[in-house]
């Protein structure tokens, strides 16, 4: 039976591996972490920004994790390698693998422990909050990768494969 933690948990690591392809997709190191201007982030950015949430609101709030988020570094790097920023995707993914299957009901219907700027948020709605802000940012990591590269061609970063039953 699906449950909504399934659901979710499908869907984020579809995303996640869809990082990964964009990650990989650039063609070294250093353009990863390019911006143009009126561009705050470079896709290694968002990358690493869409781990550290994860890792924080569903690991370490939800899972017990203890990861300790380092936002100002999520936004503040700006060097590194490839492979390093698909393993933190790959250790984000085996994060919500281990941690989405124990959440409950329960916990889907009460309150978020921890939510952002100490609002009072609904576990459910935040989950699906999480998602739309993963797939936001893959997608300007796509768009990124496209205009920092001049590369045209797609990813295929949310196949739906994955989700089908």
């Amino acid at each position: 039976m699906l449950t909504l933690t399934s659901m979710l948990q499908t869907q984020i690591v579809r995303d996640l591996q869809g990082f990964i392809r964009e990650v990989e997709a650039f063609p070294d190191d250093v353009t990863l972490w390019d911006v143009r201007p009126g561009v705050a982030n470079s896709a290694g950015n968002l990358s690493l920004h869409v781990c550290g949430n994860l890792q924080y609101f569903v690991g370490h709030a939800l899972g017990g994790t203890g990861y300790a988020r380092q936002r100002d570094r999520e936004f503040g790097q700006r060097s590194g390698t490839r492979a390093d920023v698909v393993n933190e995707l790959r250790t984000t993914i085996a994060v919500m693998e281990s941690v989405l299957p124990t959440v409950g009901a329960d916990a889907l219907a009460g309150d978020h422990p921890g939510g952002p700027g100490g609002l009072k948020l609904n576990t459910g709605q935040f989950f699906l909050h999480l998602g739309a802000h993963l797939a936001f940012h893959l997608g300007q990591a796509g768009y990124l990768r496209r205009v920092v590269t001049g590369e045209n061609s797609s990813t295929g970063p949310l196949p739906l494969g994955p989700i089908a039953g």
